[in-house]
């Protein structure tokens, strides 16, 4: 069967995956005269149709050169997955440009899958386990040359990995030096060719992080929509950061958990959790340039919580929001356990011979089983302790989270549990665009869709909940990092019962003393109807966001010409906000941080003149750490070594990324500090 699918520009994903270090190969094998017209190559190879015939890709390269990609599972493994009838094959260009042009595989080469343990729960032995969603043929497992076992080694550094750990870092610099504008196909498969050798020496999540800081490229560069400045910032960070930890652990013969950390796992470890009671919280949806799936999150009867994934890879981004929204209606595999992701977040399961990792997701191993039990409304224990830790201690817990390796990041560390009371849409923040605003004891903070694809309900359901101002809810959603408070909603549900006892006794104030709210209720106007939610009892007084859309019926709104009493609270369109506190100017120091990743260091050291009124106002505003910072990054920009002849002689950049990785965790670490200040009732610009 012969499919034909329309050409990639603007959208990659309708090309098959390609491992990172066979783009490494096959971009090598190329002379340096062709090296040169690689980028221009990619570009016009992006243009042609393409056919689809069972597991092989053809491209017409013209009227007598066809190109055949054949991807087993969606993936190019190796480099003779990739054949031109070209003459010059197979050291052409052709090739080259297809595997350019290709999205890159996530995880880890498929080797042989080690089956799990069949006695989860003998003592001090680990169950690897599938996690839910994986098959074994997908499953990420250790590469070659990978420490034996599950557990990172600890030890001092060896002589492979010191080696690679210096590639990752020269290369990253040269990365860093010629911003998104000059790191073109060569320099990106040298840094995939670093992150391969780092592979094999058994650094995970160096080499992660670099195959993760090319695919952010690849996207700024052909200009994708899902593309953020901030992740390829964040990226780079985390390279950079991470080579210059190991490097320095290398300097000194450091070995311990912290060497371990840095190195990384080549799979999740799954240790065994025995017995398990699991309560359904809610079900997001996942979707990526190249995988599309649901995650749901479910709480024990201690308050921990875990996850199950149904996420799998997806060849056409068309299709990706739908396949999405569809993985929640799929079966969760877990033990015998015969109910849906969806219905599962109103329900619960009882499992046994559970294995769970670090990050808290659920194995599906051949040995846990599972039968579905009875759920628990979110007002009710365990469910209701995740609201109880006040807000303040929740975002203090969510930026700690962030900043720790996704391997061993808690479950549910940046997940907020909020009551708020919508306040309606209102223009909101330096740009003044329309935010939906809530009330969370005090603070206003800004409610967004945690994903912009219109496929998905997310951006329907908020612009809906923006019709019904006074609106009480339970929400949980994801920390959005920013100056001002900020959440991007996953979930909604009914607010717990605030009717007052009819024991309290009466106020002995005189009326005339006493307010509205302490007035007796019988001489006590009645109260203004408020919007609710009305609910199908299917839904068991919650919404996924992501998967559900909301109605006009799903919410009780007051009438339109119902007049409120005189002394009830009216409610609130647009909050009561004093003045706001100064802005500090933290965005004078990240700019030129983001400069240099897009225009990379020739650029920036063209703005160095125009800086000096940027140092000047960071003093001013006490960041004088953040001026000194400013100031070397700039220096470093600006000092390159030149020849007898004026011209400029290449360095290895050490210096010029050292300044940038210290101006960028700075930054990183002064936004946190502004984030977890903007969540406390005392800022001036907060409603009281």
């Amino acid at each position: 069967m012969t499919e034909a699918v329309q050409g990639v520009a603007g959208s990659r994903v309708e090309w098959p995956a390609v491992r990172p270090e066979v783009v490494a190969e096959v971009v090598a094998g190329l002379s340096a005269r062709l090296q040169k017209r690689l980028d221009g190559a990619a570009a016009k190879l992006a243009e042609r149709p393409v056919e689809r015939t069972g597991e092989d890709w053809r491209i017409a390269v013209d009227e007598e050169t066809e190109l055949v990609l054949h991807a087993p599972g969606g993936v190019v493994a190796t480099s003779d997955d990739v054949r031109c009838g070209c003459l010059l094959a197979p050291a052409c260009v052709h090739r080259a440009a297809a595997v350019t042009v290709c999205p890159l595989a996530d995880g880890e080469p498929p080797t042989e899958q080690a089956e799990p343990a069949e006695q989860a729960g003998q003592a001090g032995q680990a169950a690897p386990g599938l996690a839910a969603g994986e098959s074994p043929a997908t499953a990420p497992v250790p590469s070659p040359g990978a420490p034996q076992g599950d557990a990172p080694a600890s030890g001092t550094l060896g002589a492979a990995e010191r080696a690679a750990v210096a590639q990752l870092h020269r290369v990253g610099s040269a990365v860093l030096a010629a911003g998104v504008g000059g790191t073109g196909a060569v320099l990106q498969a040298e840094l995939l060719r670093a992150a391969h050798r780092a592979r094999l020496a058994g650094l995970h999540r160096p080499a992660a992080a670099a195959v993760a800081v090319v695919t952010r490229i690849r996207a700024a560069r052909s200009g994708e929509p899902d593309h953020r400045l901030a992740d390829l910032v964040a990226g780079l960070r985390e390279l950079l950061g991470l080579s210059t930890a190991l490097s320095a652990a290398a300097a000194t013969d450091a070995a311990g958990p912290g060497v371990a950390a840095l190195r990384g796992t080549a799979r999740q470890v799954y240790t065994a959790a025995g017995g398990l009671r699991l309560y359904g919280l809610f079900s997001e949806p996942v979707l990526t340039a190249t995988h599309a799936g649901v995650l749901t999150w479910a709480v024990d009867a201690g308050g921990g919580l875990h996850t199950m994934a149904e996420i799998m890879p997806h060849t056409d981004a068309a299709a990706a929001a739908p396949q999405a929204v569809g993985a929640g209606n799929r079966a969760v595999r877990l033990g015998d356990a015969m109910l849906s992701h969806r219905e599962f977040t109103r329900a619960g399961l009882a499992v046994q011979g559970a294995t769970r990792s670090a990050a808290g997701r659920l194995g599906a191993g051949a040995a846990v089983r599972a039968v579905r039990a009875a759920g628990a409304a979110w007002t009710a224990e365990p469910a209701a302790r995740l609201w109880a830790e006040p807000p303040a201690a929740q975002v203090a817990r969510a930026l700690g989270a962030a900043a720790l390796p996704p391997e061993v990041r808690p479950a549910g560390g940046e997940l907020l549990f909020l009551d708020v009371t919508l306040l309606g849409a209102v223009p909101y923040g330096p740009g003044g665009e329309p935010r939906l605003l809530a009330d969370c004891g005090g603070v206003v903070l800004a409610l967004r869709a945690a994903h912009d694809h219109p496929g998905l309900a997310h951006r329907g359901n908020l612009a809906l909940l923006a019709t019904a101002p006074g609106l009480r809810l339970r929400v949980i959603g994801r920390l959005e990092r920013s100056a001002r408070p900020e959440l991007r909603l996953l979930a909604i549900g009914e607010p717990p019962s605030t009717q007052p006892s009819s024991t309290q006794p009466l106020s002995t104030q005189p009326l005339s003393t006493q307010s509205p709210s302490t007035r007796p209720a019988e001489e006590r106007a009645p109260e203004a109807p408020s919007p609710s939610l009305a609910l199908p009892a299917d839904r068991a007084g919650r919404v996924n966001l992501g998967l559900e859309r909301l109605q006009t019926a799903d919410l009780t709104l007051p009438p339109r010409d119902a007049a409120p009493p005189l002394d009830a609270a009216l409610p609130l369109t647009a909050p009561t906000a004093g003045p706001l506190p100064p802005a500090t100017p933290v965005h004078l120091l990240s700019r030129r941080v983001e400069q240099a990743v897009t225009g990379g260091r020739a650029v920036l050291a063209l703005g160095t003149g125009a800086a000096r009124g940027d140092r000047a106002r960071l003093r001013s505003a006490g960041l004088a750490t953040g001026a000194s910072l400013l100031e070397g990054l700039l220096a470093t920009a600006v000092d390159q070594p030149r020849d007898v002849f004026g011209r400029v002689v290449a360095d290895d950049h050490g210096a010029f990324a050292a300044a940038w990785l210290a101006a960028a965790w700075y930054e990183e670490e002064l936004a946190s500090a502004l984030c977890a200040t903007a969540w406390t009732q005392e800022v001036p610009g907060n409603r009281s």
